[in-house]
């Protein structure tokens, strides 16, 4: 037994291994590779997608399964080698519905038109990227239908991302999220006290910001000496392996919130890619449980720990160390709450917590409208601009501010978006139980100590990586299904005592 188990982990380390380069490559693509190189990298990424999807699909993988499956009965069912053969004979079974020349096709093709969406988004012009997202919406429907029969063409796409849930659950839970948070936002728009942000609308040197958001995320916990940050147009988290996590985020010169919350939110995820266990390593589960489950880390830094008073309490001498002349004569209470203004505004990955789920909700819409064919993708920007004036009320000038903003189409990430509002709930939930169980937590905010947090999430969470089903680890976790209640607890208690409602 013990020979069979050690073979197949030399073969899924090998899979891992290719994944890995093909993931490096990608990450210089975004951050250091010549835009000359496009074309050459495509081609690179199509061969090792292909490779990486052969071996894994291969028919050696799936006699060696076959040859474990009566061993795997005779050992605890929550053991490390019980769960990888479950999770991997469940993921090899889905991969060998795909051919091999769509995985690379496919890698190649959203290669180009990663760089296509960079143009159309400089130049803010959907009409240069229109072409490429009808070929990539073409691919995603040919992937959906792979795996039919199923309830709902999008199910098969979300599946990618958020294992065994479906298009009705979520469509569920936003139709609970929907008017609770309409309601709340509606609330604080009538509210007679306002918040003043404009202290974050300054000039703000962007080496400094770099600098002062590297030192807060040294303090939560995140290694540099297995990881780095650099630059991209869309901050993206990269694993090459939980000993390689790196991370990138944006700066805009005038624009506080930028830089930091998006440090703060690329250092959840790679905090949670570090943090598991090393017994995983050069498996298909040494990853997060679900894209849900990691947007719950990254919301929960950036958001729960990042916006929170104690948080600030420890860090904005600090800041105003960095900054002496812009900050110099402003207060905590007021900096506080100038970085939580509710504001019904544009742009996601800057949007405050009681609108940002109405993002999500947008772009959730338009993906399925798109997948069934209801909306051409020549329609999306007025679908989308008319969306917006729905959910928020407000619509986007251009482009850049409006369909082009964010980089999930551009490689075929269908699927995704509706996991940050899943993480937004995971996250809550998580927090109610964090609290009960560390009662002082608050307190180690404001003396600027996070290990307490940072330990309960690794010996919690991190540690399993894809161990578990997400819903089930959620259980096992707070006793409780996924519930929308302690994140709209959070939300009111929080911004009606900004907002004095």
């Amino acid at each position: 037994m013990q020979d069979k188990f050690k073979q197949l982990r030399t073969y899924l380390g090998e899979v891992m291994d290719l994944a890995a380069t093909a993931e490096l490559l990608g990450w210089d693509q975004q951050t250091y590779m010549p835009p000359g190189s496009n074309e050459g990298r495509s081609m690179q990424l199509a061969t090792l997608s292909r490779l990486t999807h052969e071996k894994f699909t291969s028919d050696e993988l799936g006699s060696a399964l076959e040859d474990l499956k009566s061993i795997v009965e005779e050992l605890d069912p929550n053991s490390d080698d019980a769960r990888l053969i479950a999770q991997v004979s469940k993921e090899f079974d889905k991969q060998r519905k795909v051919p091999n020349e769509y995985v690379a096709e496919f890698a190649r093709i959203t290669a180009l038109t990663h760089q296509t969406w960079e143009k159309a988004r400089q130049e803010s012009d959907f009409s240069i990227f229109r072409a490429d997202l009808e070929k990539i919406i073409a691919m995603r429907q040919e992937y959906a239908n792979f795996f039919q029969p199923y309830d709902h063409i999008y199910d098969p796409l979300l599946d990618d991302f958020e294992a065994g849930m479906k298009t009705a659950d979520v469509k569920k839970v936003f139709a609970d999220l929907r008017p609770r948070q309409v309601a709340l936002v509606n609330a604080i728009a009538e509210s007679s006290y306002q918040v003043d942000d404009s202290v974050l609308h300054q000039e703000f040197d962007e080496s400094t910001q770099w600098a002062f958001g590297e030192e807060v995320i040294k303090a939560f916990g995140y290694d540099f000496n297995r990881g780095r940050q650099d630059k991209s147009v869309h901050p993206f988290t990269s694993s090459f392996g939980n000993d390689d996590v790196r991370i990138t985020t944006r700066v805009a010169p005038n624009y506080f919130n930028t830089a930091l919350f998006g440090t703060l939110h690329e250092a959840g995820h790679g905090m949670y890619e570090q943090g598991i266990g090393k017994q995983l390593a050069r498996t298909p589960i040494s990853h997060g449980a679900s894209f849900g489950f990691h947007e719950s880390q990254s919301r929960m830094w950036e958001n729960l720990v990042g916006r929170g008073k104690p948080f600030w309490i420890a860090f904005f001498p600090r800041l105003q160390e960095y900054f002496p002349e812009a900050l110099r004569d402003v207060n905590l209470d007021d900096f506080y709450r100038a970085i939580n203004k509710v504001e019904r505004s544009l742009i996601r990955v800057e949007a405050d917590e009681t609108t940002y789920n109405l993002h999500i909700m947008v772009r959730f819409e338009l993906e399925i409208a798109l997948m069934t064919g209801e909306l051409s993708a020549v329609n999306l920007p007025e679908a989308w601009n008319q969306k917006y004036e729905d959910y928020l009320g407000i619509t986007p000038p251009d482009d850049a501010q409006g369909v082009l903003q964010d980089i999930h189409w551009s490689f075929g990430g269908f699927g995704y978006f509706s996991t940050y509002s899943l993480g937004n709930l995971i996250s809550s939930m998580l927090w109610e139980v964090i609290q009960g169980d560390l009662p002082d937590l608050q307190s180690q905010f404001e003396k600027a100590e996070f290990g307490g947090l940072l330990e309960w999430l690794r010996a919690n969470i991190y540690v399993h990586g894809a161990k578990y089903e997400p819903m089930e680890l959620l259980k096992m976790v707070t006793g409780s299904a996924l519930d929308a209640d302690p994140y709209m607890r959070y939300l009111e208690a929080k911004f009606g005592e900004i907002y004095k409602l």
